[in-house]
């Protein structure tokens, strides 16, 4: 249905999310949506469209074909790396690989530059590493550009150093990505926004299987880390917990380059840490520190411990992960991504972990087989001891969350990444769902169901064909939600967000793998003709 602007202005009129019957009104901020009743099926040979609630729309901004306006070497379209045709030629599985976009970030600047010196670039840009391939690369859509000037290649971060999250730092004026890889070719880079500088690996940082990445006002860096455990002997289908929260405090944050303190973060219970244990899989799997972690109505101490040092340990590469163990770090199920609660405080986190994306995991529900969100909660974000309890629980149709994200000063967004595993075990496709932080047993409100597009399915299809080497079905990634401020009062954290509300708010998304398409949603009635829209301009 269609909204009129008078019920714009009214929607903070509402009732709490953990109330509302599954067809019900939901406020996030104007306009009042309605959640999607369910998740798109996943059938063999089937493409399925997106769907959004009625009183939305979503605009494509930019797709896996379009050329790089400044192409190098194997990196010459956004979406499709140049080692094969977009789609195999019949009876063969050739294709080019896809860059999966990842974590998008948007900017509002004004004196960018790119490829073309004589061309005016505009003033809203969104940007993105790409992570899987042969080459880690970071684009930068220029929203307002016309169609050869659409995307720019920044730079990238040397072979198979693959990008996944991405954020901005105010305080040196730097992008910052992340590499998940959990060796040597993983960590942490910074750039500029224009293309041909440097793309600089923060020495200091280390490297551990980073992805999500968020700054507080204090200049600090918090980093959320995915290296997948190992699988139990007994618990054949579901892996040790083994990845960290992290999070970087640098000597000097207008210069990353000169090093800091690396921090994990450890949680306690019954007075010791919750902490992993070499070779016993089975124990850790189904223990009663993780259940309780995964227990709602619980809460537990945490404290950051300084695992690096890089004015006493010196600048050599160096694994996280391995030091996070060895000074007892606390490893979760392979937490994502990360985001502050938006009330300027920057004393409040919020990170999921997806678990171990297989429906028969031995693990299950009680001990975190579906993943979570946990919430963290300090008095500071520079303070050394805090608490950290369970948001939310998945359960298997709502497992696998990746990234996460505000949507409003109260409803948190958290999105599905699946993967071809867990599609084919529900016979559905991956959500976004939305949260009210508000309630103590939160009621998950899809927001969006991903379908798939006629790419992904084929490329499904193929799965498990020698020489094929693309993810089947598509993925939600890069869910963004941001004015585009580049100052430290436009950190995410920093402001309740608005969006749709003509504030400069915007929303972001990719439907990963197959097309690679991001989008921007829209209200459904504040489309121009050619189905763009213009809102966030103003």
């Amino acid at each position: 249905m269609r909204i009129s602007r008078r019920r714009i202005a009214l929607g903070a009129v509402a009732v709490a999310a953990a109330t509302l019957a599954a067809g019900a009104v939901v406020e996030a901020s104007s306009p009042n949506w309605t959640p999607v009743p369910n998740a798109q099926t996943k059938a063999t040979g089937i493409a399925q469209p997106n769907a959004l609630p009625p009183e939305l729309a979503e605009t494509i901004l930019v797709q896996g074909s379009n050329a790089l306006e400044n192409p190098s070497g194997n990196v010459t379209r956004y979406g499709y790396y140049n080692d094969g045709a977009s789609v195999p030629a019949p009876g063969t599985v050739t294709e080019a690989t896809k860059s999966e976009p990842d974590k998008n970030t948007y900017l509002v600047m004004r004196g960018l530059t790119g490829a073309d010196a004589g061309y005016e670039y505009g003033t809203h840009f969104l940007f993105q590493g790409h992570e899987g391939g042969p080459a880690g690369s970071i684009t930068r859509v220029n929203l307002d550009a016309d169609a050869s000037h659409k995307v720019t290649l920044l730079g990238t971060t040397g072979a198979a150093s693959s990008v996944d999250g991405s954020t901005w730092y105010p305080f040196s004026r730097k992008l910052l990505v992340t590499g998940e890889a959990s060796d040597a070719k993983g960590g942490v880079w910074q750039l500029n926004p224009n293309p041909g500088g440097p793309v600089d690996k923060l020495a200091a940082i280390g490297f551990g299987g980073y992805e999500g990445v968020q700054a507080d006002s204090d200049g600090n860096i918090w980093l959320v880390a995915d290296v997948g455990g190992a699988k139990g002997t007994v618990n054949t289908k579901a892996r040790q917990p083994n990845s960290f929260i992290y999070r970087f405090r640098p000597a000097n944050k207008r210069d990353l380059t000169a090093g800091g303190k690396l921090q994990v973060l450890q949680v306690m219970r019954n007075g010791a840490p919750i902490v992993f244990h070499p070779g016993q899989a089975d124990a850790d799997i189904q223990g009663a520190d993780i259940a309780a972690l995964h227990t709602a109505g619980l809460s537990f101490d945490t404290h950051w411990v300084t695992i690096h040092d890089s004015a006493v340990d010196g600048p050599a590469a160096f694994d996280a992960n391995a030091l996070a163990k060895t000074k007892s770090g606390t490893p979760f199920k392979r937490p994502e991504n990360g985001v502050f609660r938006p009330d300027g405080k920057f004393s409040e986190f919020y990170f999921t972990t997806t678990g171990d994306t297989d429906i028969t995991t031995q693990a299950g529900t009680a001990n975190g087989g579906f993943g979570a969100i946990f919430h963290l909660t300090q008095h500071g974000p520079s303070a050394n001891s805090g608490k950290l309890d369970l948001f939310y629980r998945s359960e298997a149709a709502t497992g696998g969350f990746d990234n996460i994200q505000f949507l409003t000063r109260r409803t948190l967004v958290a999105v599905q990444d699946y993967g071809d595993t867990a599609h084919e075990q529900l016979h559905a496709l991956d959500s976004g769902f939305a949260f009210d932080i508000r309630s103590s047993h939160p009621t998950p409100k899809r927001l969006l169901a991903e379908g798939r597009d006629a790419s992904a399915t084929m490329d499904s299809a193929l799965l498990g064909t020698p020489g094929y080497q693309n993810d089947g079905d598509n993925e939600i990634t890069g869910f963004h939600v941001s004015n585009g401020d580049p100052g430290v009062k436009g950190l995410l954290g920093a402001k309740a967000p608005r969006p749709w509300e003509n504030k400069g708010w915007r929303v972001f998304w990719t439907q990963q793998h197959g097309d690679n398409v991001t989008f921007e949603i829209v209200p459904a009635d504040d489309r121009s003709s050619d189905g763009r829209s213009h809102r966030g301009h103003r």
